[in-house]
């Protein structure tokens, strides 16, 4: 372990990103060109255009205080990048332990090891000395307020602005043999050390201090964190302004780190540097890496359309790529996983956030079925409308309008489609009977939906009786159908079959609403009366008591609309007024869907 002949002294000024963390570094090499030699090289430092390296060398018998000295070297970058020929730094090296700790933004000014003041070297601390032409002055001391340093082993940072130090020393607040602690440049003084907290500091050693560049990140040097080795490279995040409090230390992993004693991290451009003792020699060596730039996170999403309208079985199929894993989902409907369903119609946003906290944000809009002449809106929608009759009658009860209002609610939602409102029964009683029940009923039905629509042309009403059945179940006259009920009812239904999406097409000699007619009052109408297998179609199925948790749900003060029911079913089962259930859930129509939580108090 090398850090009693280096004295673990360290000041650093060198320009690096904000954000230091990245994604990956290159396998790791020994600096190439001339650095590295049968001596001790450490301690990299860098011009701000990293043209000139600066370095410590221990054990070379060219040192001014020969082989057991330590001086600083510098060497020039050459046009194939390597740091070739290597020199001492003229004025600034004598017989005791020097180092150079960094070079401001401008270059005119360097940090030093105090090793200056007096003939033993006593005055244990920093100095710095700033360039006259080609050479610096006499490097002049740096007062630290109520820094009193025992021993030999300290070291320093200077962030490249000079407003914060970092420095290493056993102080009177320490936990272990070094601590790391901070000064900040108040005018142009330097303030009092503050520990830098538990966190960061433990009952080993914390050294080699290096900052971001926005001073957000510390990279150090510790062997009281566990790790791969004597000592391992680990960072932490400064979580605010008071220098105390920081992220758990990670260690930089098995690339820069090595079995044996790794500290000196330092970084210029695009590179990493650091010193390590980690070959066969066990002489200290300067090695670097390139950082590998964190892949942009990319992400991609394929929509599945609802199947019917009103749906809710649209889907989406997301697909994170690059950037790095884990990865977090924020859906605009609330959702946090990769992939969302159970999803109607409507456009849906997410913001994917990987481990980098880069963000890619993907918008998948959902759709309906494709609108086309011929589709019965009837069906598309969910649940199924179906107009409601009492037996024998046209008029529009309350549970019919609440279906009726879903129809409404679709046209103006698609003001261009031009509807046709066809009204049909069974084969049971007379045909003239039927034609004309049907035509009352498709009638009034038609002006329900006209007085509420834009363009009430839009649609008009037909009635065709039993004309076209929709199962072949004849029974006119002496015929009698063998047809089960539940084909009977097929027949007997209301459809609003959109004829185009076109409203200048709107058919001349079909939109005749017919008038309706009481047959009651008509002498040849009125002995006829409608089928009874034919009530089933205008009388509300029987309902089903209600469960526990729906009694449960009614004494919470709400009730869920369940299939198939509309606001007349929904204030048949609650015994709540229709007028009060629009009142208090501050509906403007009869419409009510599957799943809606409706207040009853």
């Amino acid at each position: 372990m090398k850090k009693q002949l280096l004295l673990l002294a360290y000041i650093l000024i060198v320009s690096i990103g904000a954000n230091a963390q990245f994604y990956d570094i290159t396998e790791p090499q020994l600096l190439k060109g001339d650095v590295n030699t049968g001596a001790d090289e450490s301690m990299p430092i860098f011009s701000k255009d990293s043209s000139i390296l600066y370095f410590t060398r221990s054990f070379d018998p060219a040192n001014t205080g020969k082989e057991n000295d330590q001086d600083i070297w510098y060497s020039k970058k050459d046009e194939a990048g390597n740091y070739g020929k290597c020199e001492k730094v003229p004025g600034i090296n004598n017989k005791f332990k020097n180092s150079i700790f960094g070079i401001s933004a401008d270059g005119n000014t360097i940090y030093l090891l105090e090793a200056y003041e007096g003939k033993k070297d006593l005055m244990k601390g920093c100095a710095k000395a700033t360039k006259k032409g080609k050479f610096w002055s006499i490097p002049e001391h740096v007062t630290i307020p109520t820094l009193d340093i025992e021993g030999d082993f300290y070291g320093f940072h200077v962030n490249e602005a000079e407003t914060f130090m970092i420095i290493s020393y056993k102080g009177p607040t320490s936990l272990g043999e070094e601590d790391l602690y901070v000064s900040k440049k108040e005018g142009q003084a330097w303030g009092t050390p503050i520990h830098l907290g538990a966190t960061i500091n433990t009952t080993g050693f914390e050294i080699s201090p290096f900052l971001s560049k926005g001073t957000d990140t510390l990279f150090f040097s510790s062997n009281g964190l566990g790790g791969l080795g004597d000592a391992d490279i680990f960072f932490s995040v400064r979580l605010d302004d008071t220098w105390t409090n920081w992220s758990t230390p990670k260690n930089l992993g098995a690339k820069v780190n090595s079995p044996k004693f790794d500290a000196y991290f330092s970084m210029s451009g695009n590179q990493l540097f650091w010193s390590s003792n980690r070959a066969e020699t066990a002489k200290d060596d300067i090695y670097y890496a390139h950082k590998i730039p964190t892949p942009p996170l990319l992400a991609s999403a394929v929509g599945k359309d609802v199947t019917i309208f009103q749906g809710r079985d649209g889907k989406i199929d997301l697909t994170p790529s690059e950037g790095v894993a884990p990865y977090t989902f924020k859906w605009s409907n609330g959702a946090t996983t990769e992939d969302v369903e159970g999803l109607e119609k409507g456009d849906y946003t997410v913001i994917v956030t990987d481990a980098f906290n880069q963000t890619k944000e993907v918008t998948v809009t959902i759709n309906e079925p494709e609108i086309k002449a011929g589709d019965n809106i009837a069906a598309m929608l969910n649940p199924e409308v179906i107009v409601y009759f009492d037996l024998g009658g046209w008029s529009i009860r309350p549970d019919a309008a609440s279906e009726l209002d879903r129809i409404v609610a679709f046209m103006n939602e698609h003001p261009n489609i031009v509807v046709e409102l066809g009204s049909h029964t069974d084969c049971r009683s007379a045909a003239a009977f039927n034609l004309r029940l049907s035509q009352n009923r498709a009638a009034s039905s038609a002006a329900y939906i006209k007085a509420r629509i834009k363009n009430p042309n839009r649609i008009y009403g037909k009635g065709y009786g039993e004309s076209k059945l929709k199962v072949n179940c004849p029974c006119e006259g002496p015929v009698v159908s063998s047809c089960p009920e539940d084909q009977h009812q097929l027949n007997r239904r209301t459809e609003f079959i959109i004829l185009s999406n076109d409203p200048t097409k709107i058919p001349k000699s079909d939109n005749i609403t017919p008038k309706i007619v009481d047959y009651k009052k008509n002498p040849k109408l009125k002995n006829l009366t409608e089928s009874v297998g034919s009530t089933s179609t205008f009388v509300a199925a029987p309902m089903k008591p209600l469960t526990a948790q729906q009694k449960a749900d009614l004494q919470a003060g709400f009730y869920i609309v369940q299939p198939g029911e509309t606001l007349f079913r929904v204030h048949k089962h609650t015994g709540i007024p229709i007028e009060t259930l629009k009142r208090l859930n501050g509906l403007t129509n009869n419409e009510v869907k599957v799943g809606q939580k409706l207040l009853v108090k």
